[in-house]
């Protein structure tokens, strides 16, 4: 399915999930309706942040996290994992780099929607990557 997307649409699509991190690193909270749709589900349970539901509660909860924010998102290996019509799921990772100097890496799991203003980001899932290999060396430790 995701072969056949039009280039734009696939530009479109790595345009907003890069935006992304420059408007939070930039504190441009007033503009994340260039990248989410108002009924954004934004899941950060995984990492101990909780579900936003909604724009305003994105834009809360970043302001609530204040300093424990990250100074830099970088979002890289961008797959689109399936797309039908004006609906797109996408896989990307991310770096996150704290202002004490350290970096964790968390995939994307993303649904974009696409309607008059472009591609945007209605459902997003962040999963921290703890393990190597995904935890599968774990399963095979007595296989040397």
């Amino acid at each position: 399915m995701a072969r056949d997307m039009s280039i734009e649409d696939r530009q479109a699509i790595d345009r907003t999930l890069a935006l992304q991190g420059h408007l939070f690193d930039r504190g441009e909270l007033d503009r994340l309706e260039e990248i989410f749709t108002p009924e954004i589900v934004y899941d950060l349970s995984d990492v101990g942040a909780g579900t936003f539901e909604g724009l305003e509660a994105i834009r809360s909860g970043a302001l609530r996290l204040g300093a424990g924010n990250p100074v830099a998102h970088h979002v890289t290996n961008t797959v689109i994992t399936s797309h039908q019509d004006d609906l797109a799921t996408v896989q990307s990772k991310g770096l996150i780099i704290m202002a004490d100097g350290s970096v964790s890496s968390v995939t994307h799991f993303d649904t974009l929607r696409r309607d008059d203003s472009g591609w945007r980001i209605s459902r997003r899932v962040i999963r921290a990557q703890r393990t190597p290999l995904g935890g599968l060396h774990l399963t095979h430790a007595g296989e040397r």
